[in-house]
């Protein structure tokens, strides 16, 4: 008999049959004889709306209370889930993330898990119960609810699954599996049987929401094995793992961001400490920057481009102001997307640059900057094109 952890998404749950076939799969995998830990997030945009909420009774509510009010949908689901199984002839018990003693430290929005208290859920199971547990949460030092940010049931799932030692931890959702590109807008894109921790790590960074950045992070740190597949289709998903059976493929996927946008800071005195001067306060009021380039000016001054995230872009415009840079040399390009090649070992493979450069020369796309990393190979190009752009690489890829 096994352990598995089973992870449903908002998208798994949003009304009441998708509540029933996600009891029915619970209750598929009791009846092979294995435990079953389900966590489950807030059904469709429910954490839209209990943010909604807390604004219109304050314009700046606390974090603490925001924590409190959005935490409430994850209780829903895990009530209504519970209660369905147990109509399924199952014994079954929703617990809240306090319940199931998972502690945080004290980031309201953005806590991360510090360490789980499994005893509730191991005595829940010695009585042959299904444990359903409210994903997106925990409990502080304070004692006060905290949220681990979007997509932190993905956290909680691989959290509790290496904590209690599971077989695998399955992430259940619309979509069956990781692709090579995004299939509503690719075509040709390419479902993978299997993919390494540290391409997907790159993806989830890289916009690919089918898995949290930070959970696949834990995954590869306690070695938990992770399904990828949909709640709605029948067969395996995709598998996330450390060693993996290589495919023909060079890539693992290519990906899009247009929540980017590219600042440029001209006509800065060139001396040292002038980078510093920029990205010191940024990165104090935890403001991230990619692809940063530098570039002489005229007069010895430089010019300087990095992209920021667009929720971002206001707060940093007014950093570099209090820092003495006049408005009239900050220019901000909301018109960018930033276009990604991932896959192993990429740097290193001989024309990987150039068959990317010629793919995008022959749609006649444009490219402003450049990045390369062990495992990716990023391109900025116009917002209006990325699609074109992805497909244009993808298509250079997918046979190699």
């Amino acid at each position: 008999m096994a352990l598995i952890v089973q992870k449903f998404g908002g998208s798994c749950l949003y009304n009441d049959e998708s509540v029933k076939n996600a009891a029915r799969i619970i209750v598929e995998e009791k009846k092979k004889g294995n435990d079953v830990i389900a966590v489950v997030s807030a059904q469709g945009n429910t954490t839209d709306i209990l943010l909604e909420k807390a604004l219109r009774m304050g314009k700046n509510p606390s974090k603490r209370e925001l924590d409190v009010i959005m935490s409430a949908g994850e209780q829903l689901s895990a009530s209504l889930l519970s209660i369905a199984v147990e109509d399924l002839g199952y014994e079954c018990v929703s617990l809240l993330g306090w319940q199931a003693g998972i502690k945080t430290n004290s980031s309201y929005g953005f806590a991360r898990v510090k360490d789980i208290d499994t005893s509730r859920i191991k005595k829940e199971l010695s009585r042959k119960k299904i444990v359903v547990i409210a994903g997106f949460q925990g409990l502080n030092e304070k004692n006060d609810m905290t949220t681990l940010g979007r997509g932190g049931s993905d956290t909680t799932a691989v959290s509790l699954a290496a904590a209690m030692k599971a077989e695998k931890c399955q992430i259940f959702s619309k979509i069956d599996g990781i692709y090579t590109a995004d299939p509503e807008k690719v075509e040709e894109a390419k479902k993978l049987k299997e993919i390494q921790y540290e391409a997907m790590q790159e993806l989830a960074f890289l916009g690919v929401k089918v898995l949290n950045p930070r959970a696949v992070e834990l995954a590869h740190k306690y070695d938990v094995v992770i399904e990828v597949k949909s709640a709605f289709i029948e067969g395996d998903g995709t598998f996330v793992k450390e060693s993996v059976q290589m495919e023909k493929m060079l890539i693992s996927g290519v990906t899009k961001q247009t929540n980017l946008v590219q600042m440029t800071v001209s006509s800065v005195e060139n001396k040292p400490g002038t980078a510093f001067n920029i990205f010191g306060i940024l990165a104090k009021e935890n403001i991230n920057v990619d692809i940063i380039m530098q570039t002489e000016d005229v007069n010895n001054t430089v010019k300087i481009v990095f992209l920021v995230g667009e929720e971002e872009v206001e707060k940093a415009t007014q950093l570099l102001e209090n820092r003495g840079i006049d408005s009239e040399k900050i220019e901000v390009n909301s018109n960018i997307a930033k276009v990604s090649v991932v896959g192993l070992g990429i740097e290193s493979h001989p024309g990987v640059a150039a068959a990317i450069f010629e793919a995008l020369s022959e749609k006649n796309i444009n490219i402003s900057l450049i990045s390369s990393s062990e495992l990716r190979f990023s391109v900025v190009v116009n917002k209006d094109v990325a699609d074109d752009a992805v497909k244009a690489i993808h298509k250079r890829f997918i046979n190699i």
